[in-house]
């Protein structure tokens, strides 16, 4: 069960909590290795991709792309899932609680022609993400 807090500050748009759980591994095949939750379909978020800071046990926070949705370029009529890629770290999350705070919009979801394609935006996204955290760390 995820839990979803919606917060009312400027950038701030929701809090998600939930246990990290396996999945089909296609984001560490892709060069992006994700931690997943899960998410209630109808949980008021828009699915899209995220710039995020994500804490677990006593971390401090680390920098995070964040994509919610259906996965449409992978999957027909895929589940809703929380995709958490921390930037520059590297740690074994299965069962761990995170806490995901979703700072700014990167991009709403959207489907692409081919993996490659794929490949290529999530690294434009990680890109966005690191720019975005600085100019709202600044």
């Amino acid at each position: 069960m995820t839990t979803l807090l919606l917060r009312r500050r400027t950038l701030v748009t929701a809090e998600i909590l939930g246990v990290v759980e396996h999945g089909d591994e296609r984001g560490r095949l892709l060069g992006f290795p994700t931690a997943n939750l899960p998410i209630e379909p109808d949980a008021p978020i828009d699915d899209g991709v995220y710039a995020a800071s994500v804490r677990w046990r006593h971390h401090v926070p680390h920098l995070a792309a964040v994509s919610i949705g259906t996965r449409p370029t992978v999957y027909a009529a895929g589940r809703r899932l929380v995709e958490v890629h921390l930037l520059d770290v590297t740690a074994d999350l299965y069962g761990e609680t995170l806490r995901v705070r979703l700072e700014a919009l990167v991009r709403p979801q959207r489907r692409f022609p081919d993996l490659d394609a794929l490949r290529g935006q999530l690294a434009d996204d990680v890109a966005a993400v690191r720019r975005l955290l600085d100019t709202i760390a600044a």
